[in-house]
């Protein structure tokens, strides 16, 4: 994947002069308007195999060369925040409703002719984000350490002989400890400010005996290491860890799953909208939700798309619906409570 240069012109009535470092404007704008253009810049926050899936795939479908940059999801936004008047990327790869909504300013409104092939609940209904896969609140649970231990929901985590065995990320600083919890209080109570909802996390917590992981990769590799008998995580990592022989098994809560698309989006006065656009399509295409569905531990959207063998196929989960709006706009609060109990608890 090659790099290539912007480069300062000096624009005359008449000519284009080229500048110290070099370059034609006339050229650089016919690649700006996608017309003829073969490049395509990628920011992305996503994995190695789900990149891996879909890439080469893409460049060879459409004979595009891409050019990724890998961060995370929230500091790929401050940098094309940051190159608002002059921008850089043309895709932004990854990330949830939540980031895409609180900076709507930053991307093209753009609908797919392959977005009327998704699932119901996951079209573009903003017009600026496409959900390409989605992911699920899951439980891990090591068949070793288990033993006869029943863990088919939230509700069994309630045990007493899981006390100081469960896992689970601090939803102040993870963003799938956070899915959970509004998973669980959802499921739990109904609704994010029930009581019902909030004293079950209490009843948790408490049984968490105060131990907190590090993070959500330290929570489910707990887990699969044979440290803790249970992980509150989500379906990517601990599916992975099945098809990779790991003794462990996921469990979809029996109370309900909530599923929490990723999205992609063209970036707003980007060089190559065309090539964007196109790289959109083929997120949602056929091929594209085949590889996802086949190659990666993650759950394609498409309705027609293939899974692999490792994946349950989403008619046998009990699917709860999240509404995201109201989280991405209440989300401190619920993290300010949720932080006040566990204080609380500890003391």
């Amino acid at each position: 994947m090659k790099k290539w240069l912007n480069v300062s012109i000096i624009m005359t009535m008449v000519v284009l002069v080229l500048s110290a470092c070099g370059g034609n404007k006339t050229e650089e704008t016919a690649s700006g308007s996608g017309g003829g253009s073969n490049k395509l810049v990628v920011y992305t926050p996503n994995s190695e195999a789900m990149i891996n899936a879909l890439i080469p795939a893409f460049e060879k479908q459409t004979g595009i060369t891409v050019e990724l940059v890998s961060a995370g999801s929230g500091e790929l936004i401050k940098r094309i925040q940051s190159e608002k008047s002059n921008p850089y990327a043309d895709v932004m790869f990854g990330g949830a409703y939540a980031l895409f909504n609180d900076n709507a300013d930053l991307f093209e409104e753009y609908v797919s002719p392959n977005d009327k092939d998704l699932l119901e609940g996951h079209t573009n209904t903003t017009g600026i984000m496409t959900s390409y896969v989605s992911d699920g609140s899951v439980l891990l649970v090591n068949t070793n350490l288990a033993g006869d231990i029943q863990i088919n929901g939230y509700a069994d985590l309630l045990n007493p002989e899981l006390k100081g065995k469960i896992a689970m990320a601090d939803p102040a600083n993870s963003s799938s400890a956070f899915a959970q919890l509004t998973n669980m209080l959802k499921a739990m109570g109904g609704d994010y400010t029930s009581e019902a909802g909030w004293d079950y996390v209490a009843k948790l917590l408490e049984n968490l005996d105060g131990k907190i992981a590090g993070g959500s990769s330290k929570a489910h590799k707990s887990v699969a290491d044979g440290e803790y008998v249970v992980a509150l995580t989500y379906e990517d990592p601990a599916v992975s860890y099945v098809r990779d022989g790991a003794p462990v098994k996921v469990v979809y809560p029996e109370e309900g799953t909530v599923f929490l698309d990723a999205v992609a989006g063209v970036v707003k006065g980007s060089p190559n909208q065309d090539n964007a656009k196109k790289f959109i399509d083929f997120l949602i295409s056929q091929e594209g939700q085949d590889a996802l569905g086949q190659e990666t531990t993650n759950r394609p959207l498409r309705t027609d798309a293939a899974i692999g063998d490792f994946m349950t196929p989403i008619e046998q989960i009990k699917v709860i619906d999240e509404d995201v709006a109201y989280v991405a706009e209440n989300k401190a609060a619920i993290v300010e409570r949720y932080t006040e109990l566990f204080t609380d608890i500890a003391e």
